[in-house]
């Protein structure tokens, strides 16, 4: 999710209203989507009426909870300062402070245990050259990469958890555990719990980014910009054992320590990154075991995150960089998913207007398990191994070649014979460009679930690139500061061969909610590219079921200060309940509604003072003395949704 600099236009939000369903009140007679009263005590709930075609968009529907306003930081104080909403307002009229707790920073010893400090393929602590411990904490650490990003609050065996996930080419992740306040629901870390999550019998980890908390309560997690195995194949050097891409080069000298084929028996390869990892705990015993599994049958891809479903079986999966795709897996068995069917979609567009409208349709890629695709991976392939490859001419091919355009760049490919299950699952965009997939997305970022309305909810990040070109699939007008789509979902769909998907939660719509439009302004906020007062480049989603609220996290050089908005699905209003610090990111806002009777909005505050340029109006906070460069995980609230905790 590491932003790109690259906003040079400037431009102002345009929010998009869609349809909301009303608070039950008394029923009337059902017909055709009429004007929506004031609301009413709420009475019994009456029998459903039947959806309209286009419900209403109803400006005077309160929302069930609302935020008092964070201002965008105007003093250098709180430019370097984590801000949020000082207090909040229930449908019921009770009205509550609101505070941050932060729980862990990057560097942090805990059971003798650094929070960040990267280990080896033998789950030995990392040192860099000049014997400094290897830590993952952005531009404030030594190892490549982002630093802290997602973390999962998980209620297991009567037990609070927490796992939390690096951004660094060689990733890492770590669990401790939470013990709560009976009395105000305060969340603080238990002293000598917090141990290092092994990753060394799937490979070791990879750019971890975003992810989720699942229905089973387990994290899951992401691997993201998967390294390009055509050009590790083709820049290889057999005997520093390094290549042009150097992600790829970070983890082969660090994790595999095998900068001189010292390693040789267990070479780094770039498709053991790429994946899904799942990481459950068990809490009924002591020490918790935590228990680390990457799911190869989801695709390989630069997964931002993967979204799973009510169902407990639809997972999308989010891919963030240019030209990339959009993908769904349907697990065989709820709460397992280890084995399933992979699909891509295809957008056909309906509307340029705005962030557009699009109908989607899904190709099957194919269908695996876990096990299946590691014994392929095992084997340490090559991409020779899977695929025929051509320089194209322009947008022509040889005979029996497919030419297709992603991320790698412009390629004619063959798939050898036998070899389509490897194609799938390990080159998951590359072949789904092949059977006629969409791959013209561009930062395609978070996801999450509006059960109210059965809609998801994705972030992109921005709209540029092959978005906003005049050919392929997508064509829509460039806008930098992107936007976030809702897509709508069915319970009965096809896929491309006329196949029914075993789902009843399908996306075949997808079209614009809250887009974002540059600014230019001067004075205090001369340097925003993007509307002060609305989204700029958003990355993460998360949605608060009965609440009506869409928090929306920045990703972005537009705003020199990341923002966190609430943005009401019902009235479409918006505001800012967060302000990260200048240069940082906003990761990790997820929503937990009953954590023992008490809620919480998690808030990472990634590599603060790091994404800057020297001439960005604000570089010198850097050197301020009071600049907290680490990378830090807390929690908004606790919220008291449940009326017996005020």
């Amino acid at each position: 999710m590491k932003k790109y600099i690259l906003l040079s236009s400037a431009a102002a939000v345009a929010l998009t209203f869609v349809a909301c369903t009303p608070t039950d009140g008394t029923n009337g007679t059902n017909g055709t989507n009429g004007t929506i009263g004031t609301n009413g005590t709420n009475g019994t709930n009456g029998t459903n009426g039947t959806n309209g075609a286009s419900p209403v968009f109803n400006s005077d529907l309160s929302s069930k909870i609302s935020f008092t306003k964070v201002e965008a930081p105007i003093t250098d104080a709180n430019k370097m300062a984590i801000l949020t909403s000082s207090g909040v307002a229930y449908a019921d009229g009770y009205t509550d402070a609101l505070s941050f707790t932060s729980l862990m920073s990057a560097g942090a010893v805990n059971n003798g245990q650094k929070f960040g400090l990267l280990k080896n393929s033998n789950d030995v602590a990392i040192t860099y050259t000049d014997g400094s411990p290897f830590i993952c904490d952005g531009e404030n650490g030594n190892a490549s990469g982002s630093g802290l990003d997602h973390v999962s609050l998980l209620q297991k065996d009567s037990r609070l958890f927490m796992v939390a996930q690096f951004e660094c080419q060689v990733g890492a992740m770590y669990g401790f555990e939470l013990e709560q306040n009976a009395t105000n629901g305060k969340l603080s870390v238990k002293p000598n719990s917090m141990q290092y999550i092994s990753q060394k019998d799937d490979f070791g980890g990879w750019v971890h980014c975003a992810g989720m908390t699942t229905p089973w309560n387990s994290h899951l997690g992401s691997e993201e910009y998967e390294p390009n195995a055509r050009t590790v194949e083709s820049s290889l050097n057999q005997t520093t054992m390094l290549t042009s891409n150097n992600y790829f080069n970070e983890v082969t000298k660090f994790y595999w320590a095998d900068e001189n084929n010292s390693n040789a028996t267990a070479n780094n390869n770039p498709y053991f990154y790429g994946y899904i990892p799942e990481v459950k705990v068990n809490g009924s015993v002591t020490p918790a075991i935590y228990t680390y599994t990457k799911h190869f049958a989801m695709g390989r891809a630069s997964w931002e995150m993967a979204y799973v479903m009510p169902d407990n079986r639809t997972a999308y999966l989010g891919d963030d960089g240019s030209k990339v795709g959009f993908f769904m897996f349907i697990a065989d068995t709820a709460k397992d998913l280890s084995a399933g069917t992979l699909y891509a979609a295809k957008w056909t567009q309906l509307s340029n207007v705005g962030a557009g409208v699009a109908n989607l349709s899904w190709i099957k890629l194919g269908h695996s398990d876990d096990a299946t695709i590691k014994a392929i991976v095992a084997t340490e392939p090559k991409f020779s191994d899977i695929f025929n490859y051509a320089a194209p001419t322009g947008t022509t091919c040889p005979a029996g070649y497919t030419y297709i355009s992603t991320s790698a760049g412009s390629e004619c490919l063959n798939v050898k014979a036998g070899k389509e299950t490897a194609a799938a699952f390990l080159e998951t965009r590359r072949y789904a460009a092949m059977l006629g997939a969409t791959t013209e997305y561009n930062k395609e970022e978070g996801v999450t679930y509006n059960p109210e309305k059965n809609v998801i909810y994705v972030a992109m990040s921005a709209i540029s690139g092959t978005m906003s070109d005049t050919r392929g699939d997508i064509q829509l007008s460039q806008n930098n500061c992107g936007a976030v789509y809702e897509l709508a979902l069915t319970t009965s769909a096809r896929d491309t061969n006329g196949v029914a998907i075993n789902s009843g939660l399908v996306a075949m719509n997808q079209k614009g909610l809250v887009v974002g439009t540059p600014k230019t302004y001067t004075g205090v906020y001369s340097a925003y590219t993007c509307d002060v007062d609305g989204i700029s480049n958003p990355d993460n989603v998360a949605y608060l079921a009965d609440q009506n609220i869409l928090a929306i996290g920045e990703d972005t050089s537009a705003h020199p200060n990341d923002f966190v908005w609430a943005f009401d699905t019902a009235t479409g209003k918006m505001v800012r309940i967060a302000s990260t610090p200048y240069g940082s990111e906003t990761t990790s806002p997820y929503w937990y509604t009953n954590v023992n009777g008490y809620g919480y909005m998690t808030l990472t505050t990634q590599h603060p003072f790091g994404e800057i340029l020297a001439s960005d109006k604000d570089y010198n906070l850097t050197s301020n003395p009071f600049a907290d460069k680490n990378s830090s995980i807390g929690v908004i609230g606790a919220f008291k949704f449940n009326p017996a905790n005020r």
